[in-house]
């Protein structure tokens, strides 16, 4: 795909852009940007991922030796494979879809210019040679060549990790993934598609996947342990049961029996399960989650650094009022000129254009475009003068009166900005303006000497509207002992006063970043003890983030402009607002469509629920994985060392019955529950510290029934299966203890769940009809007390050890 030359003519506007000609001449030689908008998986790979697996490869061979031997029933659990898959394709298409629709309408349309006019076009429209606007906070989604500036500046830091912007001229090159700090300016597309430098990095980050999810990662270390001690107690089951005595029907029945729970086969489909019905929740309130594990960090953040405008109030504003401080009329004349003049005007300056809409028509010679870092900008106009209009604290002394009267105004939850005339011109006023005069990013912000000659003309006054659903927002995070610190831009008082309305604690102290000390210790000590900041520049708040990660916090950070690019990206879980700039949606994990900060608390609750939810189904899965193991291995040892080889002591159906009533359905629904417990660290060794004890105490309690019910068989007084239903009575009754553990704290639901399992397993043993079908023998009351009685001390034991687990992390937790 070569570029053909000469594209694009330039008129007295500039470039004009490819023709409609062009453009379909680029579309049929493939020349187009045809990245896919979201990599999310296809159909194909979603039904390929759920059915063919490694569990249900397992179970598809132990359930061909189940039916080999004619005992249908016995297979059963062969359902698994169908059920579980099912269940995870129809949940994951639905988050796919969901997913889907999300991105299309969170998507940055780019500014395209094609035969003289500018038109907003999805990403993927885009053609080689196409030439594209920028403005402040638009993303670049092509590689390409600057063409056109006017005091551009690129921000690449998201591609090289520089943290300075690089001022852009004709002939500069854009890189894909790069974003605009500040100016304007036009580039040609050279790359497109899978050429673009940014793409294949864009696509890895927006796939549907658990990548770097604590969660998952505890599960899998878990699994890992798991695959080792079903090595040898497998082996050892198909040893014992090859070797007895039995018939081959029934050595293969116990065969399988023993290997079947073995393996955890619903534990990553409930993690599935839940996240992809956690993205379908968040999507309904026009929440788009670019990553899952989102969904979990948000859940354990305990810090939420929240910009003002745009995430406290609302992005609009008003102008309330100009107030001369000069005697001549220009101001408002030099206020309608400077909006004009302002090609992508910002929040404050569309104020000002909506104010002023009609344009004195005056000649503007030298721009100096609004920045962060700068915190001002201005204008040079042919026969008027320099202008400029920015922070009152940044272009004035400490002493000027006019700052004073800035402060005052401010404090009471206003933007002040200033209006001033300078005899020199804006790029060159700069330096004595509060421009860095070294490579310290944070140096924008510091006191600086007062421009030469400047005068002021008058405090440029904007209200912002609080947002109506951010106080009761505040008060669930407060709830949740999760910590709100609002770091803005704006002059510090302003932004104490806006915390004030919303009653936060440290609104009467609000902090000016420009003092806060530059080292990461004294700075996080800052960030401890003080709630309110402003005069935060870009650099600042990326810094304050990494501050509060030093200190062991989990930070989410919510922005909507591009000063909040860098903290977005830094922070363990950014938040955007939908109307925000392209840049700040692009390195956002979580992007609020509906621009509501109120949505955030659903989304903590779905994380808490995903993680609380999976921990207390990995207990009821790890528990069983556990017992079953050592049941396998002490059932085999007697055979192993010479003595008499014991049949196992279950059949295959009632393995599937114990899962059905004490795993399969409490876990289903217990996954799918609310669940507002804080998410806390350590998922595995809590898991561990559950599990193990509880999955030792019914193997041996279960073992301990069938070993005194064996002699009576060998007798010939009783018959196996009897054996076997002492045994079953045993291990159902602790396995349901557990979920009764597990399901606490109650609440009715969770009681009547409890109680139709126990109801359904006892059915199982006093119906007729279940008796036969599964092969149950109660009726020697002897036997039957006998395995209660095993039961009864087995409960009491894992009480126990739930009770002595409880009890250590709260004395930990106490000495922490």
């Amino acid at each position: 795909m070569g570029s053909e030359a000469g594209v694009g003519t330039t008129t007295a506007g500039g470039e004009s852009g490819l023709s409609a000609v062009e453009v379909a001449r680029r579309v049929a030689d493939g020349a187009t940007n045809d990245v896919p908008p979201r990599a999310s998986r296809s159909t194909w790979e979603i039904v390929r991922s759920n059915v063919f697996t490694r569990i249900n490869a397992i179970f598809a061979v132990l359930a061909v030796i189940i039916f080999s031997t004619g005992h249908i029933l016995d297979g059963m659990f062969a359902g698994l494979i169908v059920a579980n898959s099912i269940v995870g394709i129809v949940q994951e298409l639905r988050a796919k879809r969901t997913l889907d629709r999300l991105a299309i309408v969170g998507q940055a349309h780019p500014h395209v210019r094609r035969d003289g006019r500018t038109a907003q076009i999805p990403p993927h429209e885009i053609v080689l040679d196409d030439v594209i606007e920028l403005g402040p906070g638009d993303q670049a989604v092509v590689d390409g060549e600057v063409v056109a500036a006017d005091g551009l500046e690129l921000d690449e830091s998201l591609l090289t990790g520089e943290a300075d912007p690089i001022p852009k001229g004709p002939g500069s090159p854009v890189l894909s993934g790069s974003y605009v700090s500040s100016g304007t300016g036009l580039y040609r597309a050279t790359k497109v598609g899978r050429e673009a430098y940014a793409a294949q990095l864009e696509a890895e980050a927006s796939k549907f996947t658990l990548v770097n999810s604590e969660l998952r990662n505890g599960i899998n270390t878990i699994l890992k342990v798991i695959t080792w001690l079903l090595i040898p107690a497998g082996i050892l089951s198909v040893y014992n049961q090859l070797t007895g005595r039995e018939d081959l029907p029934d050595a293969l029945r116990g065969m399988v029996a023993a290997l079947v729970p073995m393996v955890p086969e619903g534990l990553i489909l409930m993690t599935t399960i839940a996240f992809a019905v956690g993205v379908v929740r968040l999507g309904r309130r026009n929440c788009l989650v670019n990553e899952l594990p989102a969904i979990e960090g948000l859940a354990r953040v305990d810090v939420v650094c929240a910009d003002k405008t745009g995430t406290l109030t609302e992005n609009a504003m008003e102008l309330a009022d100009v107030r001369q401080l000069a005697h001549d009329g220009d101001a408002r004349l030099a206020l309608a000129a400077l909006a004009a003049a302002d090609k992508r005007p910002n929040a404050s300056m569309q104020a000002i254009r909506d104010a002023f809409p009609d344009s004195p028509g005056w000649t503007a010679e030298e721009t100096l475009p609004f920045s962060s870092a700068r915190k001002y900008g201005g204008v040079r106009f042919a026969d008027h003068g320099t202008w400029l209009l920015g922070a009152p604290d940044i272009l004035l002394p400490e002493s000027a009166g006019a700052r004073h009267a800035a402060e005052e105004v401010g404090a009471g939850g206003l933007r002040v900005l200033l209006l001033a005339r300078a005899d020199s011109p804006p790029a060159a006023a700069s330096p004595g303006a509060g421009e860095p005069r070294s490579a310290d990013p944070a140096a924008a912000t510091r006191p600086a000497d007062v421009v030469p000659r400047l005068e002021p003309a008058a405090l440029v006054v904007l209200e912002q509207k609080v947002r109506e659903d951010v106080r009761p927002t505040l008060d669930y995070f407060a709830a949740q002992k999760v910590t709100v610190k609002v770091i803005s831009g704006d002059n510090a008082a302003s932004v104490g006063a806006v915390a004030a309305q919303l009653d936060l604690p440290g609104a009467d102290s609000p902090v000016d970043a420009r003092r806060l000390p530059d080292d990461d210790e004294r700075l996080a000590k800052a960030l401890e003890e003080r709630t309110v900041f402003g005069r935060v520049s870009p650099a600042q708040k990326r810094g304050m983030v990494r501050a509060l990660q030093s200190r062991g916090h989990t930070v989410a950070m919510t922005g909507d402009g591009v000063n909040d690019v860098l903290a977005l990206k830094d922070a363990d879980i950014g938040v955007a607002m939908g109307a925000g700039s392209p840049a700040a949606r692009a390195v956002a994990q979580i992007v609020l469509l509906d621009n509501r900060f109120a949505t955030l608390p659903h989304v903590v609750g779905e994380g808490r629920r995903v993680i609380g939810n999976i921990e207390r189904v990995a207990n009821l899965f790890l528990t069983k994985t556990v017992y079953s193991v050592l049941l396998a291995i002490m059932v085999g040892i007697p055979g192993l060392i010479g003595l008499e080889a014991l049949p196992y002591p279950f059949l295959p159906r009632h393995v599937t019955i114990t899962g059905w009533f004490t795993i399969g359905v409490p876990a289903f629904i217990l996954s799918l529950a609310p669940n507002h417990d804080r998410a806390r660290p350590g998922f595995v060794g809590r898991v561990m510290r559950m599990a193990i004890p509880a999955g030792v105490v019914i193997a041996v309690a279960c073992y301990t029934s069938y070993l005194m019910v064996r002699p009576s068989v060998l007798a010939g007084g009783t018959t196996q299966v009897q054996a076997s239903t002492s045994a079953l009575i045993t291990l159902i009754a602790i396995a349901l203890w557990v979920l009764a553990i597990v399901a606490r704290p109650y609440a009715w639901w969770k009681v009547g769940l409890v109680a139709v399992m126990m109801a359904a397993s006892f059915a199982m043993f006093a119906l007729p009809f279940t008796r036969t079908v599964f092969e149950l023998d109660p009726s020697n009351w002897q036997h039957t007390w006998s395995a209660l009685a095993c039961a009864g001390v087995g409960i009491v034991l894992v009480e126990l050890a739930w009770w002595i687990d409880g009890w250590l992390r709260r004395a930990k937790a106490v000495r922490g």
